[in-house]
């Protein structure tokens, strides 16, 4: 038995065609969904990045407890587990997030793994001399210069990471096609921000557009013009062919060496991105519409052989661990939350009456398929707030002594392995205000834009009852339900 996950970043449900997009070029994920099962109701856990990886990992949420971070000395590791009972565990990626201070204990994980650079301004290639930057609107300013540095060197298409990863992940396919027991991670930071690709996937979507250079939008509300906006969701479309065309690539491969009779295949995402919907860009400030939240899914279980269909059930990250260990017939650990879907892709058996997500801090949100409930904190410093950790590191840097000197010990919780860990202060997420968007509640069925926040009373009382439950089941800080305004009973 083999498996291969094929995982993109910030990938777009809505804009695909299995889902209902009419407009986005991607033939190959059409064929994805004609030779696998489709989840109609898969959430993401955590966000963002990090976060979501820790899940992939653990099968439990990181956003109760933790923001953004490295794995933990007493976290269960799903490929580490796979290779500890004889399964092969290599991962290629150019997400440049796990070679930094918050991501650096993941890759280690797996028996082997290759990386490729050069996204997002990662600190590659070293160049005192300013680049020559065009007139542009967006992109983040800690990384704009050292972007442009990089796409000097990114010119040709096989030059570009999310072609050098898939070059790296079919190779590994393709020298160990007959062996058995092992699962390959190809990991793509694309279609993540900023939206750079080939002109040949920008010539699939012609369109007038004259203003300054625009391929990465900022993390705040929409100020550009409709035409500014029509222009970054063709950069991203671009970006997604290109996604596609590679993901193809793999298809073939599970085509040519017949693959499909006994290796799983997953494809699927961290979480999605706001291309103004709502009048927000990307993630991670806003509320968690369901462009960021309801995430696109595709599992082929080589056990059943079910394919073409679709499921229902509600579904989410934290189940993907529990599934690859299932199907390698490794045990489950115990303070894994998450599920093995192998009955929900057979026969589309439920999974979970209902699913917590968010961001350390954010909004606590719910769902149970139809409703989706957001309760943000209830003041405005969003207070009390604190990380749980051994690990004291951000996405790019250390906690400060500062944040070091609030530390105490708290008492273990129910995963931590009987270890006390630390208790340090937390600052809301580049300092968010969350508490100004209020709680809300939507009805997908009657409204799924959710664009017209229901006012229900009975229908909170349940959801709160059941985000209650979800959180003590996940044995969430007491401080969380204070913070929510919630209570422990």
């Amino acid at each position: 038995m083999k498996a291969i996950m094929v995982m993109f970043d910030s990938l777009n449900r809505h804009l695909l065609p299995p889902y209902g997009c009419d407009w986005v070029k991607a033939p190959n994920f059409r064929r994805l969904a004609e030779r696998t099962v489709t989840f109609d109701n898969c959430y993401v856990g955590s966000m963002p990045c990090m976060p979501a990886r820790r899940e992939l990992h653990t099968g439990r949420y990181n956003f109760l407890h933790r923001s953004w971070g490295p794995l933990e000395p007493f976290d269960d590791s799903m490929p580490e587990i796979l290779k500890q009972n004889g399964v092969y565990t290599h991962l290629v990626s150019d997400h440049g997030h796990y070679w930094e201070d918050g991501g650096c204990t993941f890759h280690t994980r797996y028996s082997s793994w290759e990386i490729a650079r050069g996204h997002e301004g990662d600190p590659w290639k070293g160049e005192v001399a300013d680049p020559e930057i065009p007139e542009a609107i967006g992109g983040q300013e800690r990384l704009w210069r050292q972007d442009w540095v990089n796409r000097k060197y990114l010119r040709r298409e096989e030059d570009q990471p999310q072609a050098k990863v898939f070059e790296m992940g079919l190779e590994f396919i393709k020298t160990n096609r007959d062996a058995d027991r092992w699962f390959l991670q190809i990991e793509t930071f694309d279609p993540h921000e900023p939206f750079f690709t080939q002109q040949k996937y920008q010539d699939l979507y012609p369109h007038r557009y004259q203003g300054p250079h625009f391929d990465w939008p900022d993390y705040k509300p929409v100020t550009e013009s409709p035409e500014q906006v029509e222009h970054i969701r063709f950069q991203y479309a671009a970006l997604l062919s290109m996604c596609d065309a590679y993901l193809g690539k793999v298809l073939d491969y599970m085509d040519e060496f017949d693959l499909w009779k006994d290796t799983m295949l997953i494809v699927n995402t961290d979480h999605g991105y706001l291309l103004g919907e709502h009048d927000w860009w990307a993630k991670s400030i806003q509320p968690f519409y369901n462009e960021i939240a309801h995430a696109p899914l595709f599992i082929w279980d080589p056990r059943c052989g079910k394919k073409g269909e679709r499921r229902g059930s509600l579904v989410q990250t934290i189940d993907l661990p529990a599934t690859l260990l299932d199907f390698f017939g490794v045990a489950i650990p115990r303070d894994m939350q998450g599920v093995s879907l192998q009955g929900t892709i057979a026969r589309d058996d439920q999974a979970h009456e209902a699913v917590l997500f968010g961001i350390h801090g954010g909004h606590v949100n719910i769902t149970d398929g139809r409703y989706v409930y957001m309760r943000a904190p209830v003041r405005p410093d969003n207070e009390p707030l604190y990380n749980y950790t051994f690990m004291p590191t951000h996405m790019r840097k250390r906690f400060s002594i500062a944040e070091l000197s609030t530390t105490e010990l708290s008492e273990p919780f129910a995963f931590t392995k009987g270890l006390r860990v630390m208790k340090i202060k937390a600052n809301t997420w580049e300092g968010v205000n969350f508490h100004q968007f209020g709680t809300m509640l939507f009805d997908l069925a009657s409204d799924p834009r959710q664009e017209q926040p229901l006012h229900d009373p009975e229908i909170e009382a349940r959801m709160i009852r059941m985000m209650i439950r979800l959180m003590k089941e996940n044995d969430a800080p007491a401080e969380q339900f204070e913070r929510l305004g919630l209570p422990l009973e």
